[in-house]
C-alpha cells in the first residue's frame, strides 16, 4: 500500500464542515481508518468587533476546500468523490494531485514532528523565543498539543511558562 498523502477537495461554498463530517462518517461506517487518516478544514482565529465588543471568531483559511490525508486508491477516490457537497479533487482533469511536502509545510497543516522524550521534573533550557537561554524544570507535559509547562525564574519569581517541544532541550 502507498503511504497516505494530503489531497485537496473542492466543495460547494459553505459546505466544508458538512463534507468533513460526511467523509468522517463514511470512513467510520466502512472501517477505512487505515486508508483515510485525517480530514481537516483549516481554520484561523480572527478578531471581530460587534456592538463595541471584540471577540475571537473562527474563519476558514481556504473557503470552498477541504484537505484530506489519505491513501489514493479506487475505494478512497470513490468515497470522497461521491460524498455530497464535493465537486472535485484539485488536479488536472479528473486526476487528483497530492500536495508536496513543501506545500504541506507552507500551509502549516503538518509540522515536521520532532521525536522528543520529556518528562516532569526534568531540567531543560529554552532554545528560542523571549525566554531563550533560560533554564527551568518541567512541571507538565502535554503530548497531544506537543507542549510543556516549564517553571522559569522571571524577575526573581517562579513562573510557569507554556512552551512548544521544539523550544526546549534537555540540560
Amino acid at each position: 500500500m502507498s503511504e497516505a498523502q494530503w489531497y485537496v477537495v473542492h466543495t460547494y461554498s459553505g459546505y466544508e464542515n458538512k463534507v468533513k463530517a460526511n467523509i468522517e462518517k463514511i470512513v467510520e461506517n466502512r472501517d477505512m481508518h487505515d486508508q483515510v487518516v485525517e480530514v481537516i478544514v483549516p481554520m484561523l482565529d480572527a478578531f471581530e468587533v460587534k456592538n463595541g465588543q471584540k471577540k475571537v471568531v473562527q474563519k476558514k483559511v481556504y473557503p470552498g476546500y477541504v484537505l484530506i490525508k489519505m491513501q489514493m486508491n479506487d475505494d478512497t477516490w470513490y468515497v470522497v468523490r461521491n460524498t455530497r457537497g464535493v465537486t472535485s479533487f484539485v488536479g488536472p482533469g479528473s486526476k487528483p494531485v497530492a500536495l508536496t511536502e513543501s506545500e504541506v509545510a507552507a500551509m502549516g497543516i503538518e509540522a515536521p514532528r520532532r521525536m522528543i522524550e520529556l518528562s516532569e521534573g526534568e531540567t531543560v533550557m529554552v532554545t528560542t523565543g523571549p525566554f531563550e537561554n533560560s533554564v527551568g524544570i518541567i512541571k507538565e507535559v502535554n503530548e497531544s498539543r506537543r507542549t510543556v509547562i516549564v517553571k522559569l525564574s522571571v524577575f526573581g519569581r517562579e513562573t510557569p511558562v507554556e512552551l512548544d517541544f521544539t523550544q526546549v532541550q534537555r540540560v
